[in-house]
């Protein structure tokens, strides 16, 4: 018992840590290449901070663990809406861009209705995961030709670039000079420290778990989806509280997206998935509501501190009902 909470503690450290360097680094590059940081937080970021997702729902596919893998997804896109967005949105309000409203926040929806209208035969097959992958480089590369006009990089990188100078200049005491190869490598590491942390925690959270004799299901939904989310904690809160609400919103949609197209569809790929009854009829229709609600929320462009409030506490009831039930 001891050892798992030292690994809880040593992942908290790792995660704490690699959030920080990730927005740094993030920032720099994208000042560097001219590159929205709405679109680092929406592909690099996000999938980067995906990674643990997928490498919990690899070896739980593989391994015979399937509630876990499944429930693990699920669970992360709704405790990055409700759990994620919630806390970021506490720290500080958060600006949201259009884009976000327009684009990717619809496209989340329907790929959550997507997913679940798949599961509805009980089962997630290779060739739904081969569509969900497809569905993923078609959105990326629509993504990156989008934002690839002056009109859409100019306001978002002049103001980043401003932050990053002023912060960097106040702590160096000199000019901003940004090495863009010597930034992809930190933001690289960043990620594997991320990953690492998540994993740390996930063991740990696990094997208490496990030991208290809690179904894998509700592992996979609580436990293991809030550890794998634990890169997007960090991530965004400490870009809400630096003021890079890109990163912060960006980061958890596009995580969203990862979530469902690339993680999912990979994962389905090397071994298809069963959805038990529970999930269509629970779990993923909650997915889709929380998904749903994020529009209404966001349309005027700002999330408030009391709409935080609120997606945090619609959040926690789901937990309390998911413990009920189990």
């Amino acid at each position: 018992m001891l050892a798992n909470i030292a690994f809880i503690v040593i992942g908290l450290v790792g995660l704490l840590m690699g959030g920080e360097w990730l927005i740094r680094s993030a920032s720099r590059l994208a000042t560097s290449l001219g590159v929205p940081t709405l679109v680092i937080g929406l592909t690099v970021v996000a999938l980067g901070t995906s990674m643990p997702e997928l490498v919990v729902s690899f070896s739980a596919a593989l391994g015979g663990v399937s509630d876990i893998a499944l429930g693990n997804v699920v669970g992360s896109n709704i405790a990055n809406l409700g759990l994620i967005l919630g806390l970021a949105g506490l720290a500080a309000p958060l600006m949201i861009h259009a884009t976000l409203v327009k684009r990717e926040i619809p496209v989340m929806v329907v790929m959550s209705i997507l997913v679940f209208i798949m599961a509805l035969d009980g089962q997630i097959h290779r060739l739904d995961g081969a569509v969900l992958l497809i569905s993923y480089v078609i959105f990326t590369i629509t993504l990156y030709r989008a934002n690839s006009t002056k009109t859409r990089t100019s306001d978002v990188t002049e103001e980043v670039a401003e932050e990053v100078a002023e912060e960097v200049a106040a702590i160096e005491g000199e000019p901003v000079k940004v090495n863009p190869v010597r930034e992809l490598v930190t933001l690289i590491i960043s990620i594997g420290v991320l990953i690492v942390g998540a994993q740390f925690i996930v063991n740990g959270a696990v094997n208490i778990a496990r030991t208290m004799g809690i179904s894998e299901l509700l592992i996979g939904l609580t436990l293991v989806s809030i550890g794998t989310s634990l890169p997007e904690i960090a991530t965004s809160v400490i870009a809400s509280l630096r003021g890079h609400s890109d990163f912060a919103a960006g980061n958890v949609i596009g995580s969203n997206i990862a979530n469902l197209l690339v993680i999912l569809g990979a994962t389905s790929v090397i071994q298809p998935i069963p959805v038990p009854i529970q999930v269509i009829q629970i779990e993923m229709p909650v997915m889709i509501i929380f998904a749903v609600a994020i529009i209404p929320l966001v349309l005027n462009r700002r999330l408030e501190r009391w709409q935080a409030a609120l997606l945090l506490s619609a959040y926690l009831m789901f937990l309390i009902y998911v413990f009920l039930q189990n």
